[in-house]
């Protein structure tokens, strides 16, 4: 009996095995029924001092040997603008509660520096700061996403920031702004207060 209930499922497997072998299956997209459209900006990146991410990964400096279009690696823009890269967040996660972004604004000689305490300890010499990140964005055609200091930063240093990217007016910060060379506001969109352990919340 035992031997008979085994060589009936046996025939019945072999059955179903060829008549799933004989017959095609068929998929119908129906590409022009959808009705919702998925944000490019959910494919974000970060990018923040840790390691060579910063300094050797993107930024060369405009004297590097390394071919680099202001200071940023050609080979690497190259390489996210074939992946369309829609978003970059900067200056990081842990890296922004210490970064205070007037230290990294101006003549590149006279930036301060620090020591980066979060990844190596490390000298962070500002050399790469806010115009150098946001001419990267323009140069990727991503939209920029900054991270606010609220772990050693005040509310006015993150106002300030706010008016020195986003305002046109004759204000104190939009005309900083201009004094360093850049006349016209970014406009950002994209804010972060960063909270610990690793969450972000988007303004």
């Amino acid at each position: 009996m035992r031997r008979s209930i085994i060589l009936f499922f046996l025939i019945l497997a072999i059955s179903f095995g060829t008549k799933a072998q004989q017959s095609a299956n068929t998929l119908v997209v129906n590409a022009d029924m959808g009705k919702d459209t998925i944000s490019k900006y959910i494919y974000g990146h970060f990018t923040e001092h840790l390691g060579r991410c910063i300094y050797g990964g993107i930024w060369v400096g405009k004297n590097s040997p390394i071919p680099n279009t202001r200071g940023i690696r050609t080979d690497v823009l190259d390489a996210l603008k074939a992946i369309r890269v829609s978003v970059v967040r900067w200056p990081g996660g842990c890296f922004a509660d210490t970064y205070h972004w007037m230290d990294g604004i101006g003549s590149a000689d006279k930036r301060p520096k620090f020591v980066n305490t979060h990844w190596g300890g490390v000298v962070e010499d500002n050399s790469f700061g806010t115009h150098e990140f946001l001419d990267f964005c323009e140069l990727l055609g991503a939209e920029p996403y900054l991270s606010i200091n609220i772990g050693s930063g005040t509310i006015k240093e993150a106002r300030d920031w706010v008016e020195y990217v986003n305002s046109n007016n004759d204000s104190p910060m939009a005309n900083l702004r201009r004094l360093n060379g850049r006349s016209k506001s970014w406009n950002i969109k994209f804010w972060a207060l960063e909270m610990k352990p690793g969450a972000a919340a988007v303004i």
